[in-house]
């Protein structure tokens, strides 16, 4: 039984109290690893670590920080195989999904190690009396909380940008998939991060979690997670003056016009319904359909989830892995059958999967669709997160438009038609901070990142991110 340990100041570092925590497999339901059960003495280390690195790496040259993020990402790359299968291990998701978030988490790295060499400071010159310059400065110590869905791709989505700000981080991956997060500190290790720079703390959040938002030495916290916790989180670090980015829950419309591409937004309404289990934030799991094209749709998009295998993760044909935990499992049986207890109409789906042999005790979920339920509705309101979506019909633009604004989140939102007025006048009513225009999930990496309502506070991504893991300083010289 493989025992994870904490990063801290540039090694392996057991948790204080001795404790740990079971890691199972999704895909067996059998613990395989154990996890530290760390609170906040760890935390402590971990800050302490932190601020005796501080200065020698704000201090650090942009081509020494550009050479050594760079290395990790190669590193990534090296490992893509290893890192992947522990991923698809600790996560339950396919093993070719694996391999690609593998792949974006190193190009993280890439991607911010290159900014390191380009950040550049702003002047201004007032009426000929006096030079303005802004400069940009690392905060001191950040800290830094990861979801259990998309474990390493959005660890380092947060502690890429804050190292190349200049930033010491302390960062908390979710305690159900720690394993990648562990692999990356053995990484950092060999890539010759210097100590105390990052910091990783395996375990729950009201112990490791809280220590670190309440740590008076941390200050700023990226979040990525369930709105409720990030609500608390708020509660917590907003007395305390610390600056807060919050990137949280999606209920995300799917809007599907009658002029669209039919073929692409089947293909890829599929993916945005079912990619990672419907574990994935940015999942459209409220597809609206245009009245003249519902039928058609209907009939072909129940085709093509009824082909998707539910299965073995480490299979290539497998669309649909296991779910994360037993938790959730509970929890998305839960909102299926709330759903059909609100009149839906299940369409496909709706129950569990027994396989057999070693993966009899798994967790895993049909892909399951309904139809008939009311746009005010529980199923239609809350975020289920899980390989559950829901098919309404609409006859206008605006009540397209209404339906998709009728709920509290507005991470995402995906919007097919061929009508190029239509789409920018649809994109700028929808309120979600991304827009895929017959598409979904394409990123640039130099694009902002988050939503309004409850769905977040802030932006990641490009510059966003830099921006949040600095302080801008302005100096007014009089001449």
């Amino acid at each position: 039984m493989q025992k994870i340990t904490n990063y801290i100041n540039g090694k392996a570092a057991e948790p204080t109290a001795g404790n740990y925590l079971d890691n199972p497999n999704p895909a067996t339901g059998k613990t395989y690893s154990l996890c530290p059960d760390s609170d906040a003495a760890d935390v402590q280390l971990a800050v302490e670590a932190a601020l005796a690195a501080k200065t020698s790496w704000a201090n650090t040259t942009a081509e020494q920080k550009f050479q050594v993020m760079s290395k990790i990402a190669d590193l990534i790359d090296r490992d893509n195989e290893r890192l992947a299968l522990a991923e698809t291990t600790d996560q339950g998701k396919p093993l070719w999904l694996s391999r690609n978030e593998v792949t974006r988490a190193a190009q993280n790295f890439r991607f911010y190690a290159t900014a390191t060499m380009q950040m550049a400071s702003e002047a201004h010159i007032t009426e000929n009396q006096a030079v303005n310059y802004t400069i940009r400065q690392p905060i001191g110590v950040v800290g830094c909380i990861s979801p259990w869905n998309l474990p390493l791709y959005l660890f380092t989505w947060k502690i890429a940008p804050a190292l190349a700000a200049g930033n010491c981080v302390v960062a908390k991956p979710s305690e159900v998939t720690p394993m990648t997060a562990y692999l990356l500190g053995e990484l950092c290790i060999e890539a010759g991060l210097p100590a105390g720079v990052l910091n990783i703390v395996h375990g729950l959040g009201p112990k490791v979690g809280q220590a670190l938002v309440e740590h008076p030495q941390v200050k700023a916290i990226s979040f990525t997670g369930g709105s409720a916790t990030g609500k608390h989180l708020a509660a917590t670090a907003a007395p305390m003056l610390k600056k807060l980015s919050l990137e949280l829950g999606g209920k995300n419309p799917n809007i599907i016009f009658a002029d669209c591409d039919l073929e692409k937004t089947l293909k890829t309404s599929i993916n945005s319904s079912f990619l990672n289990q419907g574990e994935i934030c940015l999942c459209g799991s409220r597809i609206y359909i245009e009245r003249s094209l519902f039928e058609t749709f209907k009939t072909r998009f129940l085709e093509l989830v009824k082909r998707l295998k539910t299965g073995n993760p480490l299979e290539d044909d497998t669309r649909i892995g296991a779910i994360v935990s037993q938790q959730h499992f509970d929890k998305v049986m839960a909102c299926i059958a709330i759903a059909k207890a609100e009149g839906g109409n299940i369409l496909t789906g709706g129950n569990s999967v027994q396989l057999e042999g070693e993966l009899a005790d798994g967790w895993y979920i049909q892909p399951t669709v309904f139809e008939g339920l009311s746009v005010d509705c529980k199923t239609q309101q809350e975020e289920i997160f899980g390989p559950v979506v829901t098919l309404t019909p609409f006859d206008t633009e605006e009540e397209a438009i209404a339906l998709a604004n009728s709920n509290s989140y507005g991470l995402a939102a995906s919007i097919w038609t061929e009508n190029l007025s239509r789409a920018h006048r649809v994109s700028a009513a929808v309120d979600s901070g991304i827009i895929w225009v017959n598409c979904w999930l394409y990123r640039d990496l130099r694009t902002p990142f988050g939503g309004m309502k409850n769905s977040g506070v802030g932006r990641e991504g490009g510059w966003e991110a830099i921006r949040f893991f600095t302080e801008a300083k302005n100096i007014c010289i009089k001449l």
